[in-house]
């Protein structure tokens, strides 16, 4: 059993987010605040990230027994789930296996589908940062760079990077994630249903949901719709704040 770390805000019905992978409840903060005006928000750190336990299994069944566990500890009967990347393939697990927990189910910019790697350059980048001599997040950034181009992802990645007792350390488990990462690219095998409602919200920039995964999508939730953000890459929420919590929030409380 691993009881999340968790961040909880705001009143009325139940709403889970869930990041990506190698995020942290912090990537959706601009997500929970303004929705904890409608509804009791709770955020969670995955297992092998944030503040979360750290095991070496990161198996889609086994993380939504996590979110599972989560919701028993803190009393929550039945919650909405938004998750984003890999946290969408989480919620969607959670939702297929155990339907009756979940009202209402968002999953942001990925398919229930297996994914090529694309993230050895991160990995690889991410390893090669030397932890014991580095004195600044400059450094780290120098060394990422080789790895990694765009600055902004650097950001996004540098922000596991912490600091105590004047050492840096990484707060996600970097070595578990790197074993495990065939996990998280994988699909769902499975055959049941969701038939509660469902929403996929897309980037327009973004190729992580195409129209080759339409059958799959309509088989597993057929209570699904989609909506497409424009102007927007495969960090919708972040890329384009306003538009991505508007349709939520008109997703969530529709037929409330």
């Amino acid at each position: 059993m691993a009881i999340l770390h968790y961040q909880q805000q705001g009143q009325g019905t139940h709403l889970l987010l869930i990041h990506g992978l190698l995020g942290s409840l912090e990537n959706l903060n601009m997500v929970a605040k303004p929705l904890s005006e409608h509804f009791t928000v709770t955020n969670v750190d995955v297992r092998n990230h944030g503040s979360s336990p750290q095991i070496n299994n990161m198996e889609y069944d086994s993380l939504a027994t996590d979110i599972i566990d989560t919701m028993n500890a803190l009393n929550i009967e039945k919650a909405s789930i938004l998750g984003h990347s890999m946290g969408g393939k989480i919620a969607m697990q959670v939702a297929l296996e155990h339907p009756k927990r979940v009202n209402k189910l968002i999953v942001a910019d990925i398919a229930p589908t297996s994914y090529p790697p694309h993230h050895e350059q991160i990995f690889a980048g991410l390893n090669a940062i030397d932890l014991q001599n580095i004195e600044s997040r400059k450094d780290a950034d120098a060394t990422l760079s080789h790895y990694v181009e765009q600055a902004g992802v650097r950001q996004f990645l540098l922000r596991n990077l912490t600091k105590q007792d004047e050492q840096f350390h990484f707060k996600c488990n970097l070595e578990f994630l790197t074993h495990c990462y065939p996990q998280i690219m994988a699909a769902y095998q499975g055959e049941r249903q969701f038939s509660r409602p469902t929403l996929f919200i897309k980037g327009s920039e973004s190729n992580y949901i195409t129209h080759q995964h339409r059958d799959r999508i309509n088989q597993l939730f057929p209570n699904a719709s989609a909506k497409i953000i424009q102007g927007a890459g495969h960090w919708l929420h972040a890329e384009k704040t306003v538009a991505f919590n508007k349709i939520v929030g008109d997703f969530l409380q529709k037929n409330q």
